[in-house]
């Protein structure tokens, strides 16, 4: 448990020390977000959640992040597996589909993670797992379905949180329809 708690801590610390760099070395980190349909932008996909292009923007993800982050890792032992879905499958959804702009930031992540958590409860319809769905859906539920509308304006990247959303939803499916190592060694001795 402390090792995945580390790893919270090292990744959100991450986050912070690229953007303070992007400051204080006044080097535009931002130039390698994901810029969808070219190749370039490709590098994207795995370094937009570290890149923001300010401190609100970078706090208003840190807290929620941290927050999701704490949950998926206290109620899940495939947390790595899950966060990392969510950042390829959403950032490739991103990039093949999204505007044709730099999109930065950790929000993507964030509404993939919301997504997963309560689509998860519901897959597995375990009492843990819906009980998390449940204050999951409560703090976030309302943010997800508004922030994946293109209400907010040009520089939301509203498409990126709706890719993580779908990235997220589709990961919660696709484990909750993955055999556990009991039903493959079952299936093992029926063959």
């Amino acid at each position: 448990m402390a090792k995945g708690l580390q790893g919270i801590v090292w990744f959100v610390a991450v986050l912070w020390v690229v953007y303070l760099a992007d400051v204080i070395l006044t080097v535009d980190f931002n130039q390698y977000g994901l810029v969808p349909r070219t190749l370039h932008g490709l590098l994207g996909i795995p370094l937009m959640p570290f890149l923001h292009g300010s401190f609100q923007h970078l706090l208003s993800n840190t807290v929620p992040l941290c927050i999701l982050l704490f949950i998926l890792h206290g109620s899940r032992r495939d947390s790595l597996e899950v966060i990392v879905s969510i950042v390829l499958f959403g950032g490739l959804l991103l990039w093949c589909f999204g505007r044709s702009r730099t999109h930065i930031g950790a929000s993507g992540l964030v509404y993939g993670l919301v997504a997963f958590l309560i689509t998860i409860g519901f897959a597995e319809r375990k009492l843990v797992s819906l009980f998390v769905a449940l204050v999951v859906g409560f703090l976030y539920g309302t943010t997800l379905l508004f922030g994946v509308l293109p209400t907010a304006g040009w520089e939301i990247s509203w498409e990126g949180h709706l890719f993580g959303a779908i990235a997220g939803a589709c990961t919660a499916v696709a484990l909750a329809n993955k055999p556990g190592p009991e039903e493959s060694s079952d299936r093992h001795r029926e063959a």
